[in-house]
């Protein structure tokens, strides 16, 4: 499976799913049970090559913002949620997180930012499929702590000068 099939089925399941999460989750499942097992594989290799990409000190703090706060858990959920916006949104986010404001159409934190289902799809078709869990994907894990230089995400100002974009659409009033 190449780069562009991966984000194909991203996108397929997400439209269908109209947005939401959960159904997302669900769908990327049904569609990934289509496939044979080394290409779930693939499929969860690319996933997780994006979700250690992501492992990022700005993309956290964006995420702050539209999360309200992040924690560890939110923020590992947030990444799996931004694989599953699709490619433009993922690529522009991780080379600017406060592009964010301008590529998401709406957000609504009690639905949106959290992707957690998405990082169990491929695992859960492969063991579907093959009634074993899947091996080691033979990729580096994430580094043990994002790349770039980390900031208090509980400092409002600080949050706002960083991601004025992102601050004005959807900060805290």
């Amino acid at each position: 499976m190449d780069e562009t099939e991966f984000w194909e089925i991203v996108d397929t399941t997400r439209e269908a799913a109209e947005g939401d999460p959960e159904d997302h989750a669900d769908l990327l499942v049904e569609r990934l049970l289509r496939l044979d097992p080394d290409s779930v594989l693939d499929f969860a290799r690319h996933f997780e090559a994006r979700y250690n990409r992501a492992y990022i000190w700005d993309l956290w703090g964006a995420a702050a913002v539209l999360l309200g706060g992040a924690s560890d858990d939110a923020f590992d959920y947030f990444r799996c949620w931004l694989i599953g916006q699709g490619r433009e949104v993922f690529e522009g986010a991780v080379h600017d997180p406060d592009s964010l404001a301008e590529l998401l159409e709406e957000f609504d934190e009690d639905i949106d930012g959290d992707g957690e289902e998405l990082g169990y799809a491929a695992d859960e078709a492969y063991e579907q499929l093959t009634g074993v869990v899947a091996p080691d994907l033979g990729i580096a894990p994430q580094t043990a702590e994002p790349a770039g230089t980390p900031f208090d995400f509980d400092d409002d100002a600080a949050l706002a000068r960083r991601f004025p974009r992102l601050w004005e659409r959807f900060g805290e009033p």
